[in-house]
């Protein structure tokens, strides 16, 4: 959805730099509001009046972000992910939510706090490493309840270490469930608890269906070749009911399963109304495989994208890399196209079309010359369709403002809203520092329509990582 915390109508903008100095604290992490309409700007850190806890040094709060109206008050609420929070142990970590109001965030309900541990709402223990809200989701399911999913990739099951998991909270609930590899209530989940998994690395989702990566999963002695596990929002015992696991092993999947592949680093889903069909009930869900080989060429990088089913069953309707047919520039050795990846439907209640399903995909190995080593890029495609029929390609210095320069790492930073590609630019030279809105039907190397910068429209200057994450 379209952030607007206050209501007003007018799109908001969401801008982390995790790695932002807060207090004197380094790496604490902060996150930005600009409010449309020239409302304004505001800083949220954990040293903001009525956000609980204190800056710490390595907290990284703002590292994954979720935007969706948690009490169904027609305001906008924030998920900020803290990972690395210290909870009497290292790197447990923990989720804040922030609630909108008719004066914005902070100006309603306090802020509610979601973490593991004895009497919290997420149960279990705060362990090291655990890293709730590595990765998070949330919106609405069809049926119009809203939900937030928490990644928590280095949970130990038992003896198994960085299995991971996620948590599931309903209606803005006070507690969380959580699933992992081994659960079986709700139905028997995908796959199998293993050491170095890290299920909940990844996650994406619409109102039918969410979608949980396992980067690290290992298909026969291929290590790290990567999972993926999609569930319906359907509660069965109170817990969300498995549908599929996929992954290079199987026949239905193309490609076959590598070490390090990474299958599931990145996800992206949108709703689906194939050509017949009179509701929308399915979803296309599109995989990144930045580890991928092609041929000789280690580790270019490929998505592949899957037409999922209201019943569970699914369908791969592309592969796509940059040596596919009309798709423009070419796969090189260390691209990992696919590290990052975002996706729109502009027209969920319509029969989806190339014009209305788009895909980003974050290419940050690209160089176009050996002065600028992983300059990287972002190339937008069509869902539905040919990949190479409208195909689209943005760089620092085209299309991307700023001065081409080595380890931009562009594409990095991707976020899809239904209004805008949100491309964050936190590496490189500082000025360079920013994140850009672009249309979905950008041309290559065309303009972005806003441009968000420190020290630029009310946000003050100075940054670590800013745009590192974007909303």
């Amino acid at each position: 959805m379209d952030s607007d915390f206050n209501g007003d109508g007018v799109r908001d903008t969401v801008i982390a730099d995790p790695e932002a100095t807060v207090a004197g604290r380094t790496r604490a992490g902060l996150v930005r509001i600009v409010y449309g309409g020239d409302k304004g700007t505001l800083e949220l850190s954990q040293e903001t009046a009525g956000v609980p806890g204190a800056a710490e040094d390595d907290d990284q709060y703002g590292s994954a972000l979720a935007v969706y109206d948690a009490d169904g008050d027609g305001c906008s609420d924030l998920a900020v992910g803290i990972p690395y929070e210290d909870l009497d142990t290292a790197d447990a970590g923990l989720v804040q939510i922030n609630y909108g109001s008719a004066a914005g965030l902070g100006g309603g309900k306090a802020v509610r706090e979601h973490l593991q541990g004895a009497g919290k709402s997420l149960g279990g223990a705060a362990e090291t490493g655990d890293r709730t809200g590595y990765a998070l989701a949330g919106g609405r399911t069809a049926a119009g309840v809203s939900y937030l999913l928490i990644g928590v990739p280095g949970e130990s099951i038992g003896a198994v270490e960085d299995a991971g998991a996620f948590f599931y909270v309903a209606a803005d609930g006070a507690t969380g469930v959580g699933i992992n590899q081994d659960s079986t209530a709700g139905g028997d989940v995908p796959g199998v608890v293993e050491t170095d998994d890290q299920y909940g690395a990844s996650l994406a989702a619409t109102p039918t269906h969410f979608a949980v990566g396992t980067p690290g999963e290992a298909l026969g002695t291929r290590t790290f070749a990567g999972g993926v596990a999609v569930f319906s929002h359907t509660l069965v015992s109170g817990l969300p009911k498995p549908l599929l696991g996929m992954g290079q092993d199987l026949d239905a999947v193309s490609g076959a399963e590598e070490v390090g592949d990474g299958f599931g680093i990145s996800l992206a889903m949108v709703p689906y109304r194939p050509s017949g069909a009179t509701s929308t009930t399915a979803s296309l869900l599109a995989v990144g495989v930045p580890g991928e080989d092609l041929s000789t060429t280690v580790d270019a990088g490929a998505v592949q994208v899957f037409h999922v089913t209201a019943s569970g069953t699914f369908t791969e309707t592309a592969w796509i890399d940059q040596n596919t047919e009309g798709v423009d520039q070419e796969s090189d050795a260390g691209d990992f196209f696919g590290q990052r990846i975002a996706a729109v439907n502009s027209s969920p209640n319509t029969v989806a079309s190339a014009t209305t399903t788009r895909l980003a995909v974050g290419v940050p190995g690209e160089e176009s010359a050996e002065e600028h080593p992983e300059k990287g890029g972002v190339q937008i495609f069509p869902l539905v369709g040919s990949p190479g029929a409208s195909d689209q390609w943005i760089d620092p210095g085209y299309g991307i403002p700023g001065t081409p320069a080595p380890r931009q790492l562009a594409g990095m930073s991707l976020a899809a809203t239904p209004s805008a590609l949100y491309v964050g630019m936190p590496y490189g030279p500082a000025e360079g520092h920013a994140v850009h809105a672009f249309p979905w039907n950008v041309a290559s190397g065309g303009e972005p329509t806003a441009t968000f910068r420190p020290g630029e429209g009310g946000i003050p200057a100075g940054d670590v990582a800013f745009g590192a994450v974007a909303r």
